[in-house]
């Protein structure tokens, strides 16, 4: 039986053509984002090598490219353990809960015009209600694990995430009060026009993009990213020289290897939803052939890997930062500042009478 049969057989037993291509639609995502996430784990060794003046990998396959497959046999062959005083269900089920909600969050994310899974209206309240429930594996995953070092890395993770939840939270309120909208696609859209725009430089798209009129919360938006995806200089859940390892101490094999995709998978969205809301998307640079001519999922991929290459070069470069002074930028800086921000953005938006 081939799959064309099938096909057949399934609509013939009354399931959904609609649910059929949803589910061709799932599978593609995936296959193309976990390919994805092979070499941007590759990148980001390569970056990190480059700056310390390095090879990084460059033994399995030509220049190294097939060192991520190599990385994830391993992980697969490898024996599991788990620790005697354990809670053994809920050891298992963190990984299996963190990897699944990083990938689910997907289904509401536009990588071209009409290229999303799930267009919903409301697909920014989707994604807040994934990131709050992401954090719940790290937690069943510290706690699990009976031992003091992955417990306190579990509520270090904990704290960090709902402290930069806030930030972003109003970073993306004043994105919404300048398209009056929910829909990621709708986010895009309205970046066709802008400053560059209004001022007769049409052809310069970049400059009709967020990123430039509400440059602060860009600032803002990439680095409460990077705190709250565990990156450095942010990453204190899973300070070596403090925890050992954080929550995955007790992990090994496919366990360590699923929290760890589902890390990655979640620095791919917080890398989407930066192009998605402030770099305009799938939309090229300039609205001139060639660049017109290319098509807007190659404009997506490319700006969300020029996003994950600031968040390498940051990894590379920034010191990692005591864990006080974390809050203290992320409760005394940043949540000043953006809630600031809406209110200049909504009196703006008022006054001008530019509000959607």
């Amino acid at each position: 039986m081939n799959w064309m049969d099938v096909l057949y057989y399934l609509v013939g037993v009354g399931v959904s053509p609609f649910y059929l291509g949803v589910v061709w639609k799932t599978v593609i995502l995936l296959a193309a984002l976990l390919l994805f996430i092979a070499y941007v784990l590759y990148a980001d060794r390569k970056i990190w090598a480059a700056v310390q003046i390095r090879r990084g990998p460059n033994i399995v396959g030509p220049w190294g490219l097939f060192q991520s497959f190599a990385d994830m046999l391993k992980f697969v062959f490898k024996e599991p353990t788990i620790p005697d005083g354990a809670n053994k269900g809920v050891f298992l089920l963190a990984p299996l809960v963190s990897t699944t909600l990083a990938l689910a969050a997907w289904a509401v994310v536009p990588v071209d015009e009409g290229w999303a899974i799930a267009d919903l209206n409301v697909g920014i309240l989707y994604l807040f209600a994934i990131s709050s429930l992401s954090v719940y594996g790290i937690i069943m995953g510290g706690w699990a694990s009976n031992s003091k070092y992955p417990f306190l890395g579990a509520l270090r993770s904990a704290a960090q995430m709902v402290s930069y939840e806030v930030s972003i939270g109003f970073v993306i309120i004043t994105v919404l009060l300048c398209v009056g909208s929910l829909n990621l696609t709708e986010i895009v859209k309205a970046q066709e026009e802008g400053l560059a725009t209004g001022a007769g430089f049409g052809w310069a798209a970049f400059l009709d993009w967020f990123w430039l009129p509400l440059f602060p919360m860009f600032v803002v938006f990439f680095i409460s990213a990077l705190a709250e995806t565990n990156r450095p200089p942010f990453d204190l859940p899973e300070a070596e020289s403090e925890l050992v390892a954080g929550f995955m101490v007790e992990y090994g094999s496919t366990p360590y290897m699923m929290f760890m995709l589902g890390e990655y998978v979640a620095i791919m969205l917080m890398c989407s939803l930066t192009t998605i809301l402030f770099l305009g998307g799938w939309l090229p640079p300039f609205d001139v052939p060639p660049f017109t001519w290319v098509p807007g999922v190659v404009w997506f991929v490319l700006k969300v890997s020029l996003v994950f290459f600031m968040f390498a070069m940051v990894k590379a470069m920034v010191p990692r930062y005591r864990y006080d002074q974390l809050m203290r930028l992320g409760w005394k800086v940043f949540l000043p500042l953006s809630l600031a921000m809406v209110a200049v953005v909504a009196g703006v938006l008022q006054i001008m009478g530019w509000a959607p």
